[in-house]
C-alpha cells in the first residue's frame, strides 16, 4: 500500500515553521534593507516605512533568534546598536530578493486576474468580504 502523503509530518512542520518567519512581510523588508550592510535600529525603522517600534523589535529579535541577524552593542553614550545579516541571513536574501522582484514585475498581472475573477463572481466576493472598522474580514 502506498503512503497517502509524500512528505513526513515532521518535514511539513519544519518547513511551515521556517516559512512563518521568512514569509512575514516585515521580515522580508528588514532582511532586504540589511542586505546593503549593517544598520542602526532607527535607520531601519525610518527606511522600513510603516513599521512600529514594537513590530521592528519583535522582527529583529525573531531574526536574531533564528540566526539571520546579529546584534552588536557598542559601549558608547548613548549605546549604539547595529544589526547585520549573518551568513545565513545573506543566503536568505537571495530568495527574498527574487520573490520581491517577481512581485514587483507581476503586480499588474495579479491585479488583472483578481479583477477578472471578481467581475465573473461578484456574488462570491460580496458574500466573502464585509467592510468593518478593522478592515476586511471573512463573514
Amino acid at each position: 500500500m502506498k503512503p497517502r502523503h509524500l512528505h513526513r509530518t515532521e518535514d511539513c512542520r519544519a518547513v511551515s515553521d521556517i516559512l512563518q518567519r521568512v514569509g512575514d512581510k516585515w521580515t522580508v523588508l528588514v532582511v532586504s534593507q540589511l542586505g546593503s550592510g549593517p544598520m542602526r535600529f532607527n535607520e531601519l525603522r525610518h527606511i522600513v516605512g510603516g513599521i512600529s517600534q514594537k513590530m521592528l523589535t519583535t522582527t529583529l529579535r525573531g531574526l536574531e533568534r533564528d540566526g539571520f541577524v546579529t546584534r552588536t552593542v557598542f559601549p558608547t553614550i548613548p549605546p549604539r546598536v547595529d544589526y547585520e545579516l549573518t551568513e545565513l541571513g545573506h543566503e536568505l536574501l537571495v530568495p527574498v530578493t527574487a520573490l520581491g522582484e517577481w512581485a514587483r514585475k507581476n503586480t499588474a498581472r495579479v491585479n488583472e486576474a483578481r479583477m477578472k475573477f471578481d467581475a465573473a463572481c461578484p456574488e462570491r466576493v460580496t458574500r466573502q468580504r464585509v467592510a468593518s472598522s478593522e478592515g476586511w474580514r471573512l463573514r
